[in-house]
């Protein structure tokens, strides 16, 4: 998986992926060298999902409520 497909995947994707790359490297019969790029590829997986998680808290934090607490639009998030 290269790194530019990591970029482009969603949340659910990347973690998706991450859980299934953990499995792997729990089972054990992975070898050495093979584990180390499983590993960076986790970390990257990893950053991906923060990311995303990042921009969506952002989104929620841009969501302003009026006096009774209901929803009146969002206010523009810088970068998104």
């Amino acid at each position: 998986m290269s790194e530019a497909d990591i970029e482009s995947m969603s949340f659910e994707e990347a973690m998706t992926a991450l859980e299934e790359l953990v499995l792997r490297l729990e089972r054990g019969d992975v070898p050495l060298e093979q584990s180390i790029a499983l590993y960076e590829q986790g970390a990257k997986l990893k950053k991906r999902c923060e990311t995303k998680l990042k921009e969506a808290e952002a989104k929620v934090a841009a969501i302003t409520l009026d006096s009774d607490g209901q929803p009146t639009g969002t206010a523009p998030v810088e970068g998104l």
